[in-house]
């Protein structure tokens, strides 16, 4: 028998009973059967935290329940204390270092090395036109590799990031003052992207690494904000590890009042789901409320790329349906969801699949299960193109309630398709 957390059983048998709920009842609002919700009950059978956030809020416990189900193991010592480590590994790997690429890297990669070659230092009071036309040309390239990145595995993507980061760091040495700053900055968001597309392959220790890289190079161009952004990136970690103290704490110290709009809205955004995680409702929606005027009023800045996503038309719009799944409030969720993934734009599908993804979640755990599997069937093409580790979380979690009827025919027509894109990476 699994251990059950302490007290969670009678709490929510005196909660069910205190609401006017039967077993009956209780099972069809959360859409589980009335036998399991009897086990937990009795301390027969564990639940888990999805479980105890349904419960919270059919119950109106405002998080009490969700409190008694442990949450995964915080990491040891100060999260922010880790932010400060240099990423290791040679040349190939995800290191830093500034040596010129090989040959055989610039023909694979593409030419970021083989456009800077030439360049020399500007001299004193002359302008660097030859250092621009390079800025812009690798500029313009970035935005093709988020172009890509949304449509190819990211593991497929990231030994670009990786090459073009360190390219750019041995180029701003041969460029003038002012051009080898804005290389190092662009460098920078490289390596920012790259932590993501490191995450997204599932190498948590690689995003980190590559984060802090980003943060060190963004200081020797002076912009000295990443290093907050960087812990929105880290909560987002510890966000997907179900670690919600650690994701509040992380996201709330990114959200200084120096900092810039955006960084501040993505911050608080982050920390709502945090909030959201440990079924506080009120929390969550101030955290989102907050979001919703920072990135309104955020400037937009034309010189260099935007952090965070760039396909949503209303982030704060779309992360409060992403909240209302993890409070437990599935229906409204899925409102939200049904409205904001619509605006999504077509050759977005890595941000269609997320979402997606997030959206057949909330209708199946609303007890739309035939429409659920519809949704799914539509994604699944999709989740298996753009290869993530964080999307897959979530297809997990939506598998497990799917699978709750496996003799239903909207369930039998993807659950082939649906258990090969789960299935292990060289099985």
């Amino acid at each position: 028998m699994q251990e059950q957390p302490a007290g969670f059983g009678s709490e929510l048998r005196r909660a069910r009973i205190a609401a006017g709920l039967t077993l009956t009842e209780l099972a069809a609002a959360v859409h589980y059967s009335k036998g399991q919700i009897s086990k937990v009950e009795t301390g027969s059978k564990r639940p888990s935290p999805a479980l105890a956030r349904l419960c919270d809020a059919a119950l109106h416990a405002h998080g009490s329940l969700s409190s008694l189900v442990p949450a995964a193991s915080p990491t040891k010592g100060d999260p922010l204390d880790e932010m400060r480590h240099p990423p290791a590994g040679d040349g190939d790997a995800v290191g830093g270092g500034t040596a010129l690429p090989s040959r055989r890297r610039a023909m694979t990669v593409g030419a970021v090395s083989l456009l800077g070659i030439s360049e020399a230092p500007a001299s004193a009071g002359q302008p660097d036109a030859p250092g621009n036309s390079l800025l812009e040309i690798s500029r313009a390239l970035f935005d093709q590799y988020r172009r890509l990145g949304q449509m190819a595995p990211a593991s497929a993507v990231l030994p670009g990031l990786a090459e073009q980061s360190r390219s750019l760091c041995a180029l701003a040495a041969r460029t003038g003052p002012r051009t080898g700053r804005r290389l190092h900055e662009l460098a920078a968001r490289y390596a920012e992207y790259a932590g993501w597309m490191a995450e997204e392959s599932g190498d948590d220790r690689a995003a980190l690494r590559w984060t802090d890289r980003a943060v060190e190079l963004a200081d020797t161009a002076g912009d000295h904000d990443l290093a907050s952004y960087a812990l929105v990136r880290r909560a987002l970690i510890t966000y997907y590890q179900g670690n919600a103290a650690d994701t509040i704490a992380l996201a709330a110290h990114a959200r200084a009042p120096q900092l810039p709009a955006r960084i501040r809205g993505l911050a608080a955004q982050r920390e709502a789901q945090g909030h959201a995680l440990v079924g506080d409702y009120d929390s969550c929606m101030r955290g989102l409320d907050s979001a919703r005027e920072l990135l309104a009023s955020a400037a937009r800045d034309s010189g260099t790329p935007t952090l965070g996503t760039k396909h949503l038309q209303d982030p704060a719009a779309m992360i409060t349906g992403w909240c209302l799944v993890d409070l437990g409030r599935p229906r409204e969720a899925a409102e939200h969801l049904d409205r904001e993934c619509a605006r999504i734009p077509g050759d977005a599908l890595r941000t269609q699949a997320r979402y997606g993804v997030r959206r057949a979640l909330a209708h199946a755990a609303a007890g739309e299960f035939d429409h659920a599997c519809e949704l799914t069937g539509r994604l699944l093409r999709t989740t298996d193109c753009v290869g993530s580790a964080t999307i897959t979380t979530d297809l997990r979690r939506l598998a497990r309630i799917l699978s709750r009827h496996p003799h239903r025919p909207a369930f039998l027509a993807i659950s082939p398709h649906l258990t090969a894109s789960l299935a292990p990476v060289g099985r």
